[in-house]
């Protein structure tokens, strides 16, 4: 599963959509959990590429690093530090060129040789 993970990160850090897409089941299930809370959950290839391509903009560069990575059970846990450059101003008073830095987790699974369910967290 880790050379999986590693191609989703690449088209990730590429800002690459349809590469991204291409390691996904169809029936991906995408969850985003902020400081324990579900923040965003999409169903499905389909609605994970609308909110990739919808937030594709918010950075001009981007890069996610896998620092710890495990395997258990099926079930991948990564240990990811984010760090990212805003392309745009957002309304709550980020500029277009600050960067941001911040340490996080994810959690992979893998049907049919595509990814199946991400789940990312952080505080």
């Amino acid at each position: 599963m880790r050379a999986l993970i590693d191609r989703y990160i690449d088209a990730y850090n590429r800002i690459d959509v349809d590469a991204m897409i291409a390691t996904m089941h169809n029936e991906v299930i995408f969850e985003n959990y902020t400081a324990g809370v579900l923040s965003v959950r999409t169903v499905g290839a389909y609605e994970l590429r609308h909110l990739a391509e919808s937030s594709k903009y918010l950075f001009s560069a981007r890069h996610q690093t896998i620092t710890r990575y495990a395997e258990l059970d099926g079930v991948a846990h990564a240990q990811i530090h984010f760090q990212g450059t805003f392309a745009i101003d957002l309304p709550n008073g980020v500029r277009a060129g600050q960067s941001i830095a911040l340490d996080g987790r994810s959690e992979y699974r893998e049907r049919d040789g595509l990814l199946i369910y991400i789940a990312d967290f952080s505080e």
